[in-house]
């Protein structure tokens, strides 16, 4: 909190924070006898005026040249998050609908991802947004090898259960069908449910310490594997998007040059997923308004994130995108709950 903020008093907040919830639930610029009325205070229009000035000179409030009412900065959004606001936690129904929802698509990890910004989407009425997870947390479930001509193995990997990822390998000597029948049976004995770096990473120490004392089946074991765990199974880079029409129903973006930068934006994908990086190592939800997200394009909106989790590992975050007057405390719960089911259904998945 900065100093200004500490030096709101009890009166300033609690006419900021009937302002911003009135100007969140109309649209309209806020005046003073409205302010008067429905803050709870006794005080006169003249006194509300008076502390409504203090505030429009310490940033929080602003008055359109159209109106002699005022609205709220991003500053006084800011403020009124983070002292302000009390969250509506989502009801033990909406829960259960959610669960319902993601744990009935499980065939992978991207069609979770986009159930999820389709889930997200319809709960805030907003723009969702999904990372995929990470490709470093993928765990191995099972390998196997079929032998080819001309000395090459197809080697098979499946891969958090439902993704199979096919390689062709070439190999240094004819091995036969049982050769490499027993090779994948060592290498699935040893190292299923194991994340691929880590499977990649005990075969190169094995083979750097212990070749010289390996038997016949370890050797090849080892250099089979490594050449299939070569390079890292494919999984597409980005996020899935659900509810961009969403945004051409917000008034306060309905600007169609606002909204064409916001479309180039989540079409170049590199600034979006930059923004959203930033909140890996936050824990919980992270807001950015305004100009705190350091995009133009985001000025007039605020980006609401959550990391979520699979395997005890942050593997990718989640949050949407709208206006920054948004119903904040309806949105925080709901990117928040969302985060915490998609890493649940990511774990029961793999």
């Amino acid at each position: 909190m900065t100093a200004d903020e500490r030096d709101l008093s009890e009166r300033a907040q609690q006419l900021l924070k009937t302002l911003v919830e009135a100007y969140i639930r109309d649209g309209h610029p806020v005046g003073s006898r409205s302010l008067s009325r429905d803050s709870g205070l006794s005080l006169s229009a003249a006194t509300v005026r008076n502390v409504m000035s203090d505030l429009e000179d310490l940033g929080y409030v602003r008055s359109p040249h159209t109106s002699a009412g005022r609205v709220p900065t991003s500053k006084g959004y800011r403020v009124f998050v983070d002292s302000l606001l009390k969250v509506q936690p989502l009801s033990g129904h909406e829960v259960h609908l959610m669960e319902k929802e993601l744990g009935e698509h499980r065939n992978s990890a991207s069609e979770l991802a986009a159930q999820a910004s389709r889930l997200l989407s319809g709960l805030t009425r907003l723009v969702a947004v999904v990372t995929l997870p990470r490709k470093g947390h993928q765990s191995l479930r099972q390998i196997d090898f079929l032998p080819l001509s001309d000395q090459r193995a197809l080697a098979i990997l499946v891969v958090n259960e439902h993704e199979v990822h096919n390689r062709i390998l070439q190999l240094d000597r004819p091995y036969s069908e049982s050769e490499l029948r027993a090779v994948a049976n060592y290498l699935n004995e040893q190292f299923r449910g194991r994340t691929i770096e880590d499977v990649r990473r005990t075969l190169l120490e094995e083979l750097r310490h212990t070749r010289d004392s390996m038997n016949r089946l370890m050797t090849d074991a080892i250099r089979l594997a490594a050449e299939a765990l070569q390079a890292k199974p494919e999984q597409p880079e980005g996020f899935v998007l659900a509810g961009e029409t969403h945004l051409m129903e917000c008034h306060d973006l309905s600007d169609m040059d606002k909204l064409r930068r916001l479309f180039e934006a989540f079409s170049r994908q590199r600034d979006i997923l930059r923004l959203l990086d930033q909140s890996l190592s936050a824990e919980g939800v992270q807001l950015f308004i305004g100009q705190e997200s350091g995009h133009q394009m985001l000025e007039e909106c605020s980006v609401v994130t959550a990391p979520y989790t699979a395997g005890n590992q942050v593997v990718g975050v989640l949050g949407v995108i709208g206006p920054t007057r948004m119903a904040y405390e309806r949105v925080i719960p709901a990117v928040d709950m969302t985060a915490r089911l998609f890493g649940a259904a990511l774990n029961s998945s793999s």
